[in-house]
């Protein structure tokens, strides 16, 4: 049998309770998921049906639970290997709107939709990017919540929200006018005033349904504001950990474009011999395990650090550096990453650029993984402000 792509034993560093979980999730994800994913992709849909099942594994923010960080990173891994859209649907629900139930909800938020959120019998979306404002959107937030007695009115627009078309609530961000604040807001979907339109025409990511939203003199009681949120601060708590995790999703990115580029090369005869039997097959497929090795052991020891806390020297405090780390662990990866999914395009010939072999949805998922949490760009400026003192984004 030919070695796995976790070539360092990384999984070793689990506990066994772990290590059947994973297992567990490995043989869920093989059964239901991989024999449909380029099926779904093709028809843009959305698999609903799916959602018992899932919620099933008990999986829901693993760290809440116990689980270690290695663990949850390897899930987010393991459920992008398998399809990067249904990890995508996992880590907008669990790792933010969960999760921002847990960090910034009051208990009787977590009493009214908490347990029904882990158990998937309701969806959940998360609302920060605007049409107008990506990266900038800290400083540039165009969406408003004005204070009304007992109630808050949100008018604006909501770009790219994952889960959007069909979630039952949404963690939305809106700046206060009055205070320059900005608040966050449990918002129930099904709202008057709130109009939500699917994003079409995408070439990655085709099984997620990203809507625009827009909210027009939306009221939303004082019992549904985060009582946590105070600024834009705040939010970072859950961005860090997400873009962490988007880091993960490089790493199973690149496990897929590996399972799929070394079992071609091995099956296919060219010459009269298999792939694999050239020089520059070989070489390739090392570069590919390689980046994807790498990969892992910066996400492994990034995900240990946001848990338990980072040594810090910067003057302006540990929140800063934390995020740095982060920013960087995501743009390395997904720089390796997107090496990787070419050279197993490549690989794979004219059989790379069509569905059916999978690659050609690897290559395609990957640029939205290279994209959001951040682009490589912005990232990489995060971090270089924190090892040279001096901002370049402006």
């Amino acid at each position: 049998m030919l070695p796995d792509a976790d070539f360092f034993s990384f999984e070793q560093l689990l506990s066994p309770e772990e290590s059947a979980k994973l297992a567990q999730l490995r043989t869920f994800l093989a059964a239901e998921v991989t024999p449909h994913a380029v099926r779904w992709w093709n028809e843009g849909r959305f698999p609903t049906e799916l959602l018992p099942g899932l919620a099933g594994l008990e999986l829901s923010t693993p760290v809440q639970r116990g689980y270690s960080p290695l663990f949850a990173g390897l899930v987010i891994a393991e459920m992008t290997r398998a399809d990067t859209s249904i990890a995508t649907f996992f880590m907008v629900h669990h790792d933010l709107f969960v999760e921002g139930l847990h960090a910034f909800g009051s208990a009787s938020q977590k009493e009214r939709l908490l347990a029904d959120a882990q158990a998937l019998r309701i969806t959940g979306a998360f609302a920060l990017t605007e049409p107008d404002h990506g990266s900038d959107v800290a400083g540039g937030m165009a969406t408003t919540a004005v204070r009304d007695g007992g109630t808050w009115i949100l008018n604006g627009t909501k770009r790219w929200i994952g889960n959007g078309t069909f979630c039952d609530w949404m963690l939305l961000w809106a700046r206060e006018p009055a205070t320059g604040k900005v608040r966050g807001f449990l918002l129930d979907a099904s709202l008057p005033g709130i109009k939500r339109s699917r994003i079409e025409h995408k070439t990655a990511l085709r099984t997620v349904q990203n809507a625009d939203i827009e909210l027009t003199e939306v009221r939303v009681g004082e019992e549904d504001r985060l009582a946590g949120i105070d600024s834009f601060e705040d939010t970072k708590h859950l961005l860090r950990g997400s873009r962490i995790m988007v880091g993960w999703q490089a790493v199973g990115q690149q496990l897929a474009a590996f399972d799929v580029a070394r079992a071609y090369a091995v099956e296919r005869e060219q010459f009269g011999r298999p792939l694999a039997g050239f020089q520059l097959v070989q070489e390739q497929l090392v570069r590919m395990l390689g980046n994807t090795v790498a990969s892992t052991g910066m996400l492994a020891r990034v995900t240990e650090l946001e848990q338990g806390g980072y040594a810090r020297v910067s003057v302006e405090g540990s929140a800063r550096g934390e995020m740095a780390r982060a920013a960087l662990a995501k743009s390395y990866a997904s720089r390796l990453m997107r090496e990787t999914v070419s050279l197993g395009r490549g690989l794979l010939g004219g059989n790379g650029i069509v569905t059916d072999y999978r690659m050609a949805k690897i290559f395609a998922d990957a640029e939205a993984i290279y994209t959001y949490e951040g682009s490589y760009e912005i990232n990489s400026l995060i971090t270089g402000r924190e090892i040279t003192g001096i901002s370049a984004l402006h």
